[in-house]
């Protein structure tokens, strides 16, 4: 490259000398011919004029050449000028001295290909080449016969081909170059572009004789890129005196050198050859690595982002020398971190780059370091050693600018690698292998005020990374509460120490965490001092026992409880989505957030499969038993809304199942608000037990007492499951209508159940009493006053229409309108039904009717009325027909079972009555005279039979056994054949239904 600038030196000079003869010349086709003849002997290389040519001789001598190639084949290089114009003094047509006014090369495009080692053809040297590759002594010795005022190329390309390289392209190459004297000024400046980056450079020595005599000459060097090949070196300016030794090299002493905003003190040494070197020593009192560790990719002036690989920060401006270099700085700064005594030295030979940290003193400790890379690669790689002794975490955090809850010292003795120069690169590349310890490590954790439970300690940690590709894991035993806490932890060692602010991006974290009353695990992003986003799973068999030994309350009505999802947690407010929520055994899942207030607000939509409010306000379920005992009270437990106080709550309901207990609705979707300590639930029209109900639920937690009030409507339900479910009742079937407006307070279910007072109105319809046929113990009345009445499970007495209003107070609901209609009987009846103890008390006075249809007129029973009594337990009650009645008028009973068509002829009465004769026992007489009589009797007709004008089956003899799952109440008829006091002697016909009832 140097004999090819050399080369055009001398063209231009030739061919200014020869306007002084061609224009002498008639053929320009001769003209052009031979001045590309002359040419090409003067330097050694093929030029050819192809375009015209153009020659004048005033004011100056000048030509102007179009389309001009010049090929130099021995150094591979071809070029093409689109124009070539230059012009000298008249005076050099009679001075020694050639005084050249303007050389001008036009849109030239050079072509270097460079020859692989073996086909590399030695070039002829001239005499005033040095074979040193300095081009400044041939430039001198030129510059004493001549004079320069300008030399320029506009719009020039230069292209470098090499078997071994992608080509190389320099565009937009503008050069300007003035030497007028070798006693005045030299001075260069030029601009181009490679790939995407823009350089410009201005170099000027104060006088060139100075050099020749090895006098010190003043020297400038200002180089600009953009956008930069590295942070920091968007620019560069160095200034000095420059002496020429004997033996070519230049030296520079006292100079300086700006770059990234420092200035160094600067004394080198320049070795000019085919291999240039430098030796360079810089000082600098004070060294900021701040804008050489911005991660900010500069822009251009364009404003256009540097991008692809030919955007890519590089060293390759390093590559064509070789450099000795020290830098030593009294302070050193990073940011917020600083440093003293500082000494790091760097050697580049052949491309190969090594520098090594001698000594990085800090007030958390100190670092050595050294590192390694081949610059001429596109993107080089950096390998090295990093090391520290004790780094304290907590003056380390500060030098950054932050306060982290972790105490102690930090080791480190690891390799390194990472490839590229900007912050992104090295963070995507980076690469380390070592171990790197915690020393008496505590780890304060955020939120608690009790300094027992919030520190963490660790006597010792020390992991061991084989690579930051690998997870970074520390696994062990830590001491919190003066418990043993178990932890597994994975952060991702590339995010963990190279993230920079760990404040503002978080860490990648793996943690698992075993205690003897919880669990927790997290895998997600933590941040600095108390953030975190990712998956979540805690579960603890008691929250309220696992907060009491964190010195928390509030939630004393919640024992087992299970979270895992995701969470966006802060310091003052949590997220959570896609999540499981498990609070006494009630799974729910949906999303929603929390904010750390007082009270805490929530709010949150979550879909539930079955929500039992029961369970999920701390009511718990009695234990099973197989058989509760005679008499004993029902199940007694807690319930405490007290929670609500600490909760603003707004839950969006959706569950296929919500309801109470046993008893549920659904599915459903409304919304659950908690303010000021009450829970308030709207219950939207939603399938009920085959029909509907439309309710609302108030549960007021912000008294001592905690209260509720319930207003329900229900409609079209199936009554025997819903009884089964609310309340055990297994005895009433049909399809009911009902409403209620209840309110109570209590501190237990059972006080709750004691203090309710409101009002019920319930209709049944096309049901059934289930445990007793009362058409049937009509039927039958002899063989019932003869043997008892068992209650039978598989009996049932059916009804079209069933009906009470209650009054509700006290716990017991009070009822005197019961109202029964059915195809042969009409009842009606009155009782309460105590709520606390789940008791039942009812009587029921039934009508006959002259039709299995219902529609027939009714037969009176007065004389023989039997009452149904309904008492008991709500899950066992017993239901039987009162025949006491019977004996408060015998003989309207007699008369009315003779009316009834029963053969009471047959029966000798006068021996009952009077006590003798020679009929046998009444027992006997009834339990088989009495049977065979009415068996013989061709017309004799059962009651069904008398009542609707046909025949009817005969009843079975036997009680219909129930199935053994189900344990029917026998309740055999109360008082009969018992005296009761204050009545007249019994008369004859009573003491006969006495024995006949006995």
């Amino acid at each position: 490259m140097r004999r090819f600038i050399l080369s055009l030196l001398g063209v231009a000079a030739l061919a200014v000398a020869a306007i002084a003869i061609l224009p002498s010349l008639i053929s320009s086709d001769w003209m052009r011919a031979e001045l590309g003849r002359q040419l090409s002997a003067a330097t050694g290389s093929s030029i050819a004029f192809n375009g015209p040519v153009n020659l004048s001789a005033f004011p100056y001598l000048a030509v102007v050449a179009e389309d001009v190639t010049l090929s130099a084949e021995a150094d591979g290089i071809t070029a093409e000028f689109a124009e070539v114009s230059g012009s000298v003094a008249l005076s050099s047509l009679w001075s020694d001295r050639l005084h050249i006014k303007q050389i001008a090369l036009d849109r030239p495009v050079i072509v270097l290909e460079e020859k692989a080692p073996g086909d590399a053809t030695p070039a002829p040297r001239g005499g005033d080449e040095t074979g040193s590759g300095d081009p400044l002594p041939a430039l001198v010795a030129f510059l004493e016969r001549s004079a320069i005022e300008s030399v320029s190329i506009t719009s020039g390309t230069f292209v470098r081909r090499s078997a071994a390289n992608p080509e190389e392209v320099v565009s937009d190459i503008e050069l300007t170059l003035t030497a007028p004297d070798i006693d005045d000024e030299f001075s260069l400046s030029a601009s181009a572009r490679m790939g995407a980056r823009n350089y410009e450079t201005s170099f000027t020595i104060s006088t060139l004789r100075s050099l020749l005599e090895r006098q010190p000459a003043d020297v400038t060097l200002a180089v600009e890129a953009d956008p930069a090949p590295a942070p920091g070196m968007s620019s560069l300016e160095a200034s000095g005196q420059v002496t020429l030794n004997a033996n070519g090299s230049y030296q520079i002493r006292g100079g300086e050198v700006e770059a990234g905003e420092q200035a160094f003190g600067l004394n080198a040494l320049f070795v000019p050859g085919e291999r240039a070197r430098f030796l360079v020593d810089l000082e600098a009192d004070r060294l900021d690595l701040t804008p050489f560790m911005d991660d900010t990719r500069e822009t251009s002036q364009s404003g256009a982002p540097a991008t692809g690989a030919a955007g890519r920060a590089n060293l390759q401006f390093l590559a064509g020398f070789d450099a000795d270099m020290s830098i030593n700085a009294a302070a050193l700064t990073l940011g917020e971190i600083s440093a003293s005594d500082v000494s790091l030295s760097a050697a580049l030979k052949d491309g190969e780059l090594v520098a090594e940290l001698g000594h990085l003193g800090i007030d958390a400790g100190s670092l050595v370091a050294n590192v390694a890379t081949d610059v001429r690669a596109d993107v080089p790689v950096f390998r090295g050693r990093l090391a520290s002794k004790g780094l304290d975490i907590a003056r380390l955090s500060a030098l950054a600018g932050q306060t982290v809850p972790l105490s102690g010292a930090l080791t480190i003795d690891a390799g390194f690698a990472f490839r590229g120069l900007d912050a992104q690169d090295i963070r995507k590349t980076a690469d380390l292998t070592g171990t790197i310890g915690l020393r008496d490590a505590a780890y304060t954790l955020p939120g608690i005020a009790d300094e027992t439970m919030r520190e963490v300690k660790a006597k010792k940690i020390t992991a061991r990374i084989e690579s930051l590709a690998k997870p970074l894991r520390v696994a062990g035993r830590l001491e919190w509460r003066n418990e043993p806490v178990d932890v597994d932890m994975q952060l991702p060692a590339a995010d963990t120490l190279l993230a920079g602010n760990l404040a503002a991006e978080g860490v990648p974290l793996r943690l698992q965490v075993k205690m003897p009353d919880a669990s927790l695990s997290l895998d997600g992003k933590a941040a600095l001092p108390g953030t975190y986003a990712g998956k979540l799973d805690f579960s603890t068999a008691d929250l309220s026992a696992f907060l009491a030994g964190l010195g928390q309350s509030g939630a004393e009505s919640i024992g087992p409880l299970a979270f895992n999802g995701h969470v966006d947690a802060g310091t003052t407010s949590f997220s959570f989505q896609k999540t499981t929520i498990s609070v006494n055994g009630v799974v729910g899942a949906g999303s929603g957030s929390v904010e750390f207030v007082t009270p805490l607000k929530i709010t949150t939509a979550l879909n539930f499969d079955e929500l039992d409010l029961a369970r999920l306000a701390g009511a718990q379920s009695p234990a099973p038993q197989a058989k509760a005992a005679k008499g004993a009270e029902p199940a007694d437990a807690p319930l405490d809304l007290s929670s609500l106080r600490s909760v603003d709550a707004t839950v969006q309901l959706n569950a296929k199942k919500l309801g109470y207990g046993k008893v549920f609705a659904g599915p459903v979707a409304t919304s659950l608000v908690v303010s000021d300590g009450v829970a308030s639930l709207t219950l939207p029209e939603s399938p009920f037990y085959g029909g509907h109900i439309v309710a609302s639920l108030k549960a007021d937690g912000s008294r001592a007492e905690p209260s509720i009030a319930l207003q329900a409507s229900i409609s079209g339900a199936s009554a025997a499951p819903l009884l089964t479910d609310m309340a055990g009742f297994r005895y009433l079937e049909g399809a009911l209508k009902a409403r209620f407006d209840v309110t109570g307070a209590g501190g237990t279910t059972r006080t709750l159940a004691k203090s309710l007072q409101g009002t019920a109105d319930v209709a049944f319809s096309d049901g059934a009493i289930r445990g007793i046929d009362i058409a049937d113990v009509y039927n039958n009345l002899v063989s019932l006053m003869s043997s008892g009445f068992k209650q039978d499970g598989s009996k049932a007495t059916t009804f079209t229409e069933l009906a009470a209003s209650f009054a509700i107070e006290g716990g017991v609901a009070r009822t005197e309108d019961i109202k029964l209609v059915g195809p042969l009987i009409r009842m009606t009846g009155n009782g309460a039904a105590d709520l606390a103890e789940r008791t039942l008390n009812f009587r029921l006075e039934p009508r006959l009717v002259a039709s299995l249809q219902g529609q027939g007129a009714e037969i009176s029973t007065d004389g023989i009325g039997v009452p149904v009594v309904v008492e008991g337990s709500f899950a066992a009650p017993r239901i039987y027909p009162d025949l006491s009645d019977l004996l408060k008028n015998p003989d309207a009973a007699l008369a009315k079972l003779k009316d009834f068509g029963l053969p009471i002829d047959k029966l000798p009465i006068g021996d009952l009555v009077n006590g003798g004769g020679a009929g046998g026992s009444v027992k006997d007489l009834l339990g088989g005279a009495l049977n065979k009589a009415l068996e013989r009797e061709e017309q004799q007709l059962s009651i069904e039979e008398i009542i609707g004008g046909g025949t009817a089956p005969k009843p079975d003899k036997a009680a219909v056994e129930m199935p053994s799952n189900e344990e029917p109440a026998t309740a055999e008829q109360p008082g009969v054949g018992t005296e009761t006091p204050g009545h007249e002697a019994d008369s004859p016909m009573e003491s006969l239904f006495k024995k006949l009832l006995r």
